[in-house]
């Protein structure tokens, strides 16, 4: 893979970083986040998931464990031999796979309102309203909403459709799910000691701090949760 292809680099700092998007965002849903970064003390590389951004087109398979791969893959091709990881949502349970093949390369995980290794517990008509949204940007629409608490302006949400459906293959983003939502990925990651911060949106009904308690601090004994005021499920 060519990493140019893969991320956008932002900074030149000693301590590296690669950050993994979620399933409606891209590399570049982080760009009011990549303004702000100390980019003297960090390097970023916001990294692109195999049919998103940058890398629209590509061919799978489009799997959590694919894009671990790829995560290690840029490591490699940017020659980090170690470095720090950022996920969010989708992202959040990439990181998490990382831990399996490069544990001892990652210093330290932020995950923000991450989907658990375990998968998400959905309900048939959850699930229902979640696979059609591959197809129907208004239930794109409706989970974006749901998942901020339904108090962001309707302007705001058809911005991250927007972005979401000009920034994804439908294929690879209908894909995507069953591998984040529906599979268990927790086999080899009980009681690795990487410090890890679980950042959790107040208003995110979804992936709360009770969920992260259940799921993120019983696997890894050096995590510990933050919960952000006023934030649902996009904090940053």
């Amino acid at each position: 893979m060519n990493n140019k292809q893969q991320a956008f680099i932002v900074g030149n700092g000693p301590r590296h970083v690669i950050v993994v998007h979620g399933w409606f965002g891209s590399a570049h849903a982080w760009d009011a986040f990549a303004k702000v970064v100390d980019t003297e003390r960090f390097t970023y590389a916001f990294m692109d998931c195999r049919g998103y951004g940058a890398r629209r087109g590509e061919s799978g398979p489009h799997t959590m464990d694919a894009v671990a791969d790829d995560v290690v893959a840029l490591a490699d091709e940017q020659g980090w031999k170690e470095f720090d990881l950022i996920g969010h949502s989708m992202g959040g349970k990439v990181i998490q796979l990382v831990l399996t093949r490069a544990a001892q390369r990652v210093r330290k995980l932020v995950a923000v309102t991450p989907v658990p290794a375990f998968g998400v517990p959905f309900d048939d008509a959850t699930w229902a309203l979640f696979s059609s949204a591959a197809d129907d940007s208004a239930a794109r629409a409706g989970i974006i909403n749901h998942s901020t608490g339904n108090r962001l302006s309707t302007h705001w949400i058809e911005q991250v459709v927007a972005h979401s459906l000009q920034h994804s293959d439908r294929d690879a983003f209908a894909a995507y799910l069953p591998s984040w939502a529906r599979t268990d990925h927790s086999a080899g990651l009980a009681g690795l000691p990487n410090p890890m911060l679980v950042v959790v949106g107040e208003h995110d009904p979804g992936l709360t701090a009770e969920v992260m308690s259940a799921t993120y601090l019983q696997l890894y004994p050096n995590a510990r949760i933050e919960t952000l005021a006023n934030a649902g499920h996009y904090p940053m």
